[in-house]
């Protein structure tokens, strides 16, 4: 079993801000393979099927961003995967990259470094999307909780398009 946790604030509040790349890529992957994470488990709401011939558990946990890991912890206990990935956005890189990683530390993310906290250790692949502007941040937990930049909602929307590509890959490989 393959567990892919994006990470997002909930609320209609954060609908469509940097903080919630996670959220959007993880809805995006769902919608292009015809499934919805809408069943409730414990602090996530999730998908549990059959994804590309794998058994996946898609979910978005309900916790604030900082509390991710409750959520994560709970999905790996109960679930026991085989692998796991998290999507979250990343301040440190520029707008629109992606990167992914098998492990390393959790850098300037409080939802990863609370994973990371909960669940004892780095070595969890992550999938991270940029969004640091061009442009300096004067409020960075503005920032971070704002709406997406218009002018980089282009590069965004092609940065999530990437990241789905990844994480079909994640699920085949």
């Amino acid at each position: 079993m393959i567990l892919i946790v994006g990470l997002g604030n909930y609320g209609m509040e954060y609908a469509g801000t940097n903080h919630n790349a996670g959220f959007i890529t993880i809805d995006r992957f769902a919608d292009e393979n015809g499934i919805e994470i809408s069943k409730k488990f414990g602090k996530s709401l999730i998908y549990a099927g059959n994804i590309l011939n794998k058994s996946v558990v898609l979910a978005k946990p309900q916790t604030y961003m900082n509390l991710s890991g409750e959520a994560v912890v709970e999905l790996i206990n109960f679930y026991k995967p085989e692998k796991t990935l998290i999507i979250y956005d990343d301040i440190d890189l520029p707008f629109g990259t992606i990167r992914l990683r098998q492990n390393g530390s959790a850098g300037t993310h409080n939802g990863m470094r609370n994973i990371v906290a909960l669940t004892g250790t780095t070595e969890i692949p992550r999938l991270r999307i940029g969004i640091k502007p061009e442009e300096k941040i004067y409020n960075l937990a503005d920032y971070v909780v704002g709406k997406i930049p218009k002018n980089y909602l282009e590069v965004f929307e092609n940065s999530v398009e990437e990241a789905v590509k990844k994480i079909e890959s994640f699920i085949k490989d």
